[in-house]
């Protein structure tokens, strides 16, 4: 019988990769898409499309304003940064950084898996070509393992929670290459911070800049429709 895996999917580069990975690894997928209220809320229309062409059934959306607590450029009133150097990108954690998401995220992953039956989670994180998110890190997924099979009803009763990463240690690039590799269409994803009203990605803030590199990097055709055309 096949198993089931809780997937977040975000509707960018790298949790669309991970769903591909998911299957490719012989799971079901239900997805999970995070509303917080994020600047670029598109993604969650491109998660919706993924999963469909994906051929996922069960897709869910859950909604939490983190625009009450604030404290990032992703759901207040601060600008994003653009034009960043690699240098500038890994010198401190930036104003893009939300608090506590990855925990908050995987908590509502968690509790969806306990209520599906699923042992398994799936999270796009990336420790290589990221941003200095202290939450994409492997040491934080162990941790919430961890306390993942300490804090559930299915933990205490002996089933085994896995929370996948398996981006952890690949640069952009090679997230791309494996991904061309599992058939993913990246032209479906968004992972602009700050896109224009029609959804065309800024091409300077820290996301497009990664992953831009990335596809150059990677040899592949960009194929990310950005503001400035480019």
């Amino acid at each position: 019988m096949t198993k089931r895996a809780v997937v977040l999917l975000s509707g960018g580069l790298d949790s669309t990769t991970c769903l591909a990975m998911a299957k490719a690894a012989g799971f079901e997928p239900v997805c999970l898409g995070i509303a917080y209220g994020q600047r670029h809320s598109v993604e969650l229309e491109r998660a919706r499309k993924v999963a469909q062409v994906m051929g996922v059934t069960d897709v869910r959306v859950v909604t939490v304003d983190l625009r009450q607590i604030g404290g990032s450029a992703l759901t207040a009133d601060i600008p994003v940064p653009k034009d960043r150097s690699d240098g500038e990108m890994s010198h401190e954690i930036p104003v893009t950084y939300v608090p506590a998401r990855n925990a908050l995220f995987l908590s509502m992953a968690l509790g969806l898996a306990e209520v599906v039956g699923a042992t398994d989670i799936y999270i796009g994180v990336n420790a290589v070509d990221y941003s200095g998110y202290p939450d994409c890190r492997p040491e934080f997924i162990r941790s919430f393992e961890s306390m993942a099979n300490l804090a559930t009803k299915a933990g205490v009763e002996g089933a085994r929670f896995t929370v996948h990463a398996p981006l952890s240690g690949l640069t952009k690039a090679q997230i791309i290459q494996e991904g061309v590799r599992l058939g993913v269409d990246y032209g479906l994803t968004h992972s602009c911070y700050d896109p224009d009203t029609k959804g065309r990605a800024c091409g300077r803030c820290d996301s497009c800049l990664l992953r831009k590199k990335g596809f150059e990097e990677a040899g592949v055709p960009d194929p990310t429709p950005y503001t400035d055309g480019v």
